[in-house]
């Protein structure tokens, strides 16, 4: 199964020539290409967020309704292993501060981009993330073969980093557990 990338803009021409950047400078250490998703806004990101695992978001800051750093630092609690970007025409101070410190980016990246900057900066990030999931997966093990952790927690544990929130039960006062479509949850 392909990795998923998110990208986030307001402008169709941004989104569409991010998309077809990655789509074709782009694979995954395996040989095959990312699967990349659009978003206009914020909210529809999340909306995608909440039906998808994602390896990385790119995220325009200035947006109408929900900027860039509301939306990753959003996206952050959903996602926590999918990476943050970024990309920005304004190069405004208190707003990087504030994108590193609450939604957490690995990168700030100018528009506009040079496409072999903004292809690295990407590759960069991803084997970063890959590195750390692969760094907890063998601390897993270790843990499990010295009885630090059951084997139902190493596999909890494993089932989080593949869908996020999967682990998560919603229980009612009767004992019963509560599915949610996740159309109907809202922020």
């Amino acid at each position: 199964m392909a990795e998923r990338i998110l990208i986030v803009d307001d402008e169709p021409g941004i989104l569409h020539a991010l998309q077809r950047l990655l789509r074709h400078g782009l694979s995954a250490p395996d040989g095959s290409r990312y699967q990349v998703d659009e978003c206009a806004n914020g909210a529809l990101a999340l909306e995608q967020a909440r039906r998808h695992v994602y390896a990385l978001a790119i995220s325009d800051y200035r947006m109408p309704e929900m900027n860039g750093v509301d939306f990753l630092t959003a996206l952050r609690t959903l996602q926590p292993d999918c990476e943050r970007i970024i990309l920005s025409g304004y190069a405004d101070l208190n707003a990087l501060v504030r994108a590193v410190n609450e939604a957490g980016i690995a990168r700030f990246i100018a528009k506009p981009w040079a496409d072999f900057e903004l292809l690295s900066a990407v590759r960069q990030v991803l084997q970063v993330r890959d590195l750390v999931i692969e760094n907890r997966r063998l601390a897993d093990l270790v843990r499990l073969q010295q009885g630090q952790i059951s084997a139902q927690e190493a596999e909890l544990r494993r089932l989080e980093r593949l869908e996020p929130g999967i682990t998560h039960v919603n229980w009612a006062d009767d004992g019963s557990f509560i599915l949610e479509d996740p159309g109907d949850v809202k922020l």
